[in-house]
């Protein structure tokens, strides 16, 4: 089948209109005029997963962050970035971006996180476009911040969180929660201005968190590589089209990491 179909299924799922202005989304890399029989779903496109999908012999990736996320200057193969997208093209391997409309969509990456992390009765964080947009805020059981901190770590199999919260914050209640996945701290003050408590989200800022705490709200920063739930998600829902639409292809779901960060 070809792969302009697959990719037609998905955005059925997740119109790419939803895109906030700017983003880098849609198809990046090959063509969609051709014939795939595997298909991978990854976080990243790195050159371990380039090379994982050289290996597997995968025609189509779906990924969520661009692998070209900044204007080229050239293609020199010496380049160790370069080669990424160089072998990607030899191997006509097409790559397709699916970035913040998956964010955006209903039934998305946001209201995944919300099922996990079990905050209910929710609503948009920041609107993009009317009636949808970034994040998401809802409520918990009440609990305090370091018994929530402590869910996102064992939830997302993390070594770690970071709190934006003075010490004896840490105990503090807390029953409203604004969720973003990626880097969501731009968003603080609509966090506050819907009365959340606490603000979930990766690659909090030290001024913006010393601001959220002089403007009463907390944060837990369990870092961008969450995202990576992303994978397992869109696999999923490949797998279902694949069974209703009787598709004749193998879906697979990248199994290497590109989180950078490790702590000791």
């Amino acid at each position: 089948m070809l792969a302009s179909q697959v990719i037609q299924a998905y955005q059925d799922f997740c119109p790419p209109h939803l895109s906030i202005e700017g983003d880098v989304s849609g198809l990046q890399i090959g063509t969609l005029n051709k014939e795939v029989k595997r298909i991978m779903v990854a976080l990243d496109i790195r050159e371990t997963t380039v090379a994982e999908a050289i290996d597997k012999k995968v025609d189509l990736i779906i990924v969520k962050h661009a692998p070209i996320f900044k204007p080229l200057k050239n293609l020199v193969a010496d380049d160790l970035q370069t080669q990424i997208y160089l072998n990607l093209v030899k191997n006509d391997i097409a790559v397709y971006v699916s970035h913040t409309d998956i964010d955006v969509v209903d039934g998305g990456l946001n209201d995944w996180f919300c099922e996990l992390l079990e905050i209910r009765d929710t609503e948009v964080l920041h609107e993009t476009i009317p009636g949808h947009g970034l994040g998401r805020v809802g409520t918990v059981v009440e609990q305090t911040l370091e018994e929530l901190a402590l869910k996102v770590k064992s939830t997302f199999n993390l070594d770690a969180v970071r709190l934006v919260t003075y010490h004896h914050q840490a105990q503090q209640y807390i029953n409203r929660v604004a969720i973003c996945c990626g880097s969501g701290d731009s968003f603080y003050k609509d966090a506050l201005a819907k009365g959340a408590d606490v603000l979930i989200t990766g690659d909090i800022y030290y001024h913006t968190g010393q601001e959220m705490l002089t403007q009463g709200l907390l944060g837990i920063d369990p870092g961008h590589h969450i995202e990576v739930l992303f994978i397992e998600k869109i696999t999923e829902k490949l797998l279902e089209w694949k069974d209703e639409k009787d598709w004749e292809l193998e879906i697979l779901a990248s199994t290497v990491s590109t989180n950078p960060f490790r702590h000791l």
